[in-house]
C-alpha cells in the first residue's frame, strides 16, 4: 500500500468541520444564510504549494452577488488567504493553473464571460491580467490539455454555428414575426428555462499560446446533436484531456424526441480538430459520466448506471483500458453498494479517490485499482472537490451542519487540517447547534437513521421542525445548504428533526429503489416512526407542539400528510409539492422521473390514484403555507395554487407564497430571506415557539 493511504486514524465526527469556540453571539438569522461567503472552484498549482479558488461573497445591504479569487499557501501553517485580482464591480471564477503555474480564469470584466489568463509573480501576488479570449458567446466553463497548449471551452452555442458563438442564435422555436414559440417535440421546457431547439451547450477545442487561445476553434460533438456538459446540472466533471494527446473525452446527452424519457448519456471521445468524434459507451443505454483518465493515458475511468430510466440508478465505477472494446470494461466497484458522485486519480495511478453518500455523511473514499477495495478517509461531514496530490496528501472541500464549504488537508498518515475558515468571524458570532443522530425499526422492521439539531445549551420544551427532504432519492444528512439549512431551523427555539426513510441515499440501492411505486407508503410509515422515536431519543422535544415543513418531494409529503395524518401537526409547510400526480404527471419536463417512480405513463398505471393526495382533501385540517417559484418547470406551481384552492375553499387557515422570478428553489438572496421569515411566522403562529417554560433535559 502506498503512503496515500498508510494510516487511517482520524476519528469519525458529527460535525465534519471547525467551529469557532468563541462564546456565541446570537441566533443564526435568515440573512446569516443569504450573505455567508460561498467557496466554489477549487485548482492546486502544479508545485503543489498554492491554492486558488473563488468565492462568491454577498453584499448585505442589496444582496447583490459577485466571485472573487483568492490565493492560499497550503504547506504553510496559519497561511491568510490573499485576494487578487481585485476588480471593482466584476466578478473573477473558476480558477486553474496552467503547467507552467500560471492562471487561467473566467471573468465577466470585458462585458462578457471569457477566459483570461495571469502570471504568477511571486506567491501572492500576480501580473496584469490578459484578456485570453473575444469569442461571441459566454463562455459556461474550460479544460487545459495537461500539456498546457490547449484547451477545451463550452457554451450555449447554436448548433448550425461552425464557431463559438454566430450572430444568429439559431433558435428555431422562434418564427416569427410574433413573439410565440413553436416546438414539434417535448422538452419544451426544463427545470427553470423554456428550451432553445437549434442551441446545445457544446465543446470547441483551440489552441493555447502566450495565455491566449488561437483560431476559431473545433467543434467536437462532430454529427451529434446534443448537450455537453449535460444540461442543467453539468460540468468540468463530464470532460477530461486524454494524456499526452490531442483528445478530448466527454459526456454527452443526445437531444431527440426520446430526451424526456431517457436517461442514456454516453461518454464519446474526440481529436481536438473534431474528428473522429466515437461512442465509447454506445452498448450502456443507462448514464455513463465523471470520465477520468489515469495520467499515463492506459486507464479510463468512468461511473455507470445499469437501468434505463432512473436517474437515481447506482453509479458504478468502471474501468477501461485504452483500446480494449466496451465488453471488457471492469466494474471496479460492483461489490460496493454506494452510488459515487465523483472520481479523480492519484498520482501514482493505484488508486481512485471517489464521494459517495454513506449514511448521514457524504465522505472521501480510496478505492485500490488493483482490488477494488474501498477505504473511507474522510470523517462526518460533506466532501465536494477532492486534489490528491504527490505527497499523499488530499486537498478537499467540505461543509457540514454546523458550517459552509471550507477547504482541507488530509495528510498521509490521516491526520486532517482545515487550510481556510472563509467565514469565521461570521460563525463565530452564531451559536452552534447541538446535533444527536439516532435509529430506530422502520417500515419492514428495517433500521432507519434520522438527527435532532437544536440550539447548543437550549432550555425548556422546543417544538419540534419536522423537516422531510425531497428527490425522493436523497437525504438530509451532515451538510450545509443554503436553502434548507437545519442550523437555521433550530435558531429560533426549535428541535429539528429529519428522518431519512425509505428511498433515502447512502443505505444501499435496494434501501433506494424501496420507493417506486410507493411514494405514500414506506416513507409515510418511517415518518410517522421516526416521530416517535426522536421523542423517546430527547425528552425535550415537545411532542404536542410540532410543524412539519418539506420540498419538492417533502412538499408532496405535506400534502400526503395532511390527508393521511391529520392529526399530527399543528401545521404545514409545503414548497414546490406535488398535490395532484396526473396534473404533474402531464405537465412535468423530465418524464423518466414520473415514469420510474409511479410505473410508466399516467393512463398505463396498475393504480394511477393509489398515491395521489388530491384523493384525500376531504380529511385535510392542517393549517398549511404553500409556497412555489412561477419558474419551477419541474414541479410547475399551479401544484401550490390547487391545494391553496381547496384549503380556501375549505376555510382552513392557509397561505399562498409565490415568487415571480424563482424556480424550483429560491436562490435570490432577499427572496431567500422573505422564505425564512414566511415560514418562521408560520411556525411561530402555530406553535408558538418560545412561549412555554418548562424543565431541560
Amino acid at each position: 500500500m502506498t503512503k496515500f493511504f498508510k494510516i487511517f486514524t482520524t476519528a469519525l465526527f458529527l460535525t465534519g468541520a471547525i467551529v469557532p469556540t468563541l462564546a456565541s453571539a446570537r441566533p443564526m438569522t435568515a440573512e446569516d444564510l443569504a450573505t455567508l461567503k460561498r467557496m466554489g472552484s477549487v485548482s492546486v498549482s502544479p508545485d503543489e504549494k498554492w491554492a486558488a479558488y473563488d468565492v462568491t461573497e454577498t453584499q448585505p445591504e442589496t444582496y447583490e452577488r459577485s466571485n472573487a479569487l483568492y490565493l492560499l499557501e497550503i504547506d504553510a501553517a496559519d497561511a491568510t488567504p490573499v485576494r487578487i485580482l481585485d476588480v471593482a464591480g466584476k466578478s473573477e471564477h473558476s480558477p486553474a493553473f496552467a503547467p507552467d503555474g500560471s492562471l487561467y480564469y473566467l471573468s465577466d470584466a470585458s462585458g462578457s464571460e471569457q477566459l483570461w489568463h495571469a502570471d504568477i509573480i511571486s506567491g501572492d501576488k500576480v501580473g496584469k491580467p490578459v484578456q485570453a479570449s473575444e469569442l461571441k458567446a459566454d463562455i459556461a466553463g474550460f479544460k487545459l490539455s495537461q500539456t498546457g497548449k490547449q484547451i477545451a471551452l463550452w457554451g450555449e452555442i447554436a448548433r448550425d454555428c461552425p464557431t463559438f458563438g454566430c450572430e444568429e442564435s439559431g433558435n428555431r422555436a422562434e418564427p416569427g414575426p410574433g413573439t410565440g414559440r413553436e416546438y414539434d417535440e417535448l422538452f419544451i421546457r426544463h427545470w427553470s428555462s423554456w428550451e432553445t431547439p437549434g442551441n446545445y451547450s457544446r465543446i470547441f477545442a483551440f489552441g493555447l499560446e502566450d495565455g491566449k487561445i488561437t483560431g476559431e476553434g473545433s467543434a467536437l460533438d462532430g454529427d451529434l446533436i446534443g448537450d455537453s456538459p449535460s444540461k442543467p446540472f453539468g460540468g468540468g466533471e463530464e470532460i477530461t484531456w486524454v494524456p499526452g494527446e490531442d483528445g478530448v473525452f466527454f459526456a454527452l446527452r443526445v437531444a431527440d424526441r426520446n430526451e424526456p424519457k431517457s436517461t442514456n448519456i454516453d461518454i464519446y471521445g474526440a481529436k481536438a480538430d473534431g474528428n473522429e468524434t466515437v461512442n465509447f459507451t454506445a452498448n450502456n443505454k443507462a448514464t455513463d459520466t465523471l470520465p477520468a483518465f489515469s495520467s499515463d493515458g492506459q486507464w479510463l475511468a468512468w461511473a455507470a448506471m445499469e437501468r434505463p430510466g432512473y436517474e437515481a440508478d447506482r453509479l458504478v465505477v468502471k474501468l477501461r483500458k485504452q483500446g480494449s472494446d466496451e465488453d471488457e470494461a471492469i466494474a471496479l466497484t460492483k461489490d460496493w453498494d454506494r452510488s459515487v458522485g465523483s472520481i479523480v486519480w492519484t498520482p501514482d495511478n493505484k488508486y481512485l479517490i471517489v464521494t459517495a453518500q454513506e449514511v448521514l455523511d457524504h465522505p472521501a473514499f480510496a478505492v485500490e485499482v488493483e482490488t477494488g477495495k474501498v477505504t473511507r478517509l474522510t470523517a462526518g461531514g460533506n466532501v465536494g472537490t477532492t486534489i490528491p496530490l504527490q505527497d499523499g496528501s488530499l486537498i478537499y472541500t467540505m461543509n457540514s451542519l454546523q458550517a459552509p464549504t471550507d477547504l482541507y488537508r488530509r495528510a498521509a498518515d490521516g491526520t486532517v487540517r482545515q487550510l481556510t475558515n472563509i467565514n469565521g468571524r461570521e460563525l463565530a458570532q452564531i451559536d452552534a447547534v447541538d446535533i444527536k443522530r439516532f435509529d430506530f425499526a422502520g417500515a419492514d422492521g428495517e433500521q432507519v437513521w434520522g438527527q435532532i439539531i437544536k440550539p447548543q445549551g437550549a432550555s425548556g420544551k422546543l417544538p419540534m421542525a419536522f423537516l422531510v427532504h425531497g428527490g425522493p432519492q436523497g437525504s438530509f444528512g451532515n451538510s450545509w445548504s443554503t436553502r434548507w439549512n437545519p442550523k437555521l431551523m433550530a435558531a429560533p427555539g426549535y428541535a429539528v428533526v429529519t428522518v431519512d426513510f425509505h428511498g433515502s441515499i447512502g443505505y444501499g440501492q435496494k434501501f433506494t429503489d424501496s420507493i417506486n411505486l410507493d411514494w405514500g407508503g414506506k416513507p409515510l410509515e418511517d415518518l410517522k416512526k421516526g416521530y416517535e422515536a426522536a421523542l423517546k431519543t430527547d425528552p425535550q422535544i415537545d411532542g404536542e407542539r410540532s410543524c412539519a415543513l418539506g420540498g419538492s418531494y417533502g412538499g408532496y409529503m405535506m400534502n400526503w400528510i395532511a390527508g393521511n395524518w391529520p392529526d399530527r401537526f399543528d401545521c404545514l409547510i409545503t414548497h414546490a409539492g406535488v398535490f395532484d400526480l396526473r396534473a404533474m404527471a402531464l405537465s412535468t419536463e423530465e418524464l423518466w422521473f414520473d415514469q420510474w417512480d409511479h410505473g410508466g405513463n399516467w393512463w398505463t398505471r396498475p393504480s394511477p390514484e393509489k398515491w395521489n393526495p388530491v384523493n384525500k382533501i376531504a380529511n385535510w385540517k392542517t393549517p398549511t403555507l404553500f409556497i412555489h417559484g412561477e419558474k419551477d418547470f419541474r414541479i410547475p406551481y399551479t401544484q401550490s395554487i390547487m391545494p391553496f384552492t381547496v384549503a380556501q375553499e375549505m376555510d382552513i387557515p392557509s397561505k399562498l407564497l409565490i415568487f415571480p422570478d424563482e424556480n424550483h428553489w429560491v436562490l435570490k438572496g432577499k427572496n431567500s430571506v422573505q422564505w425564512y421569515r414566511a415560514v418562521f411566522n408560520w411556525m411561530d403562529k402555530w406553535t408558538a415557539a418560545g412561549d412555554q417554560e418548562g424543565e431541560g433535559e
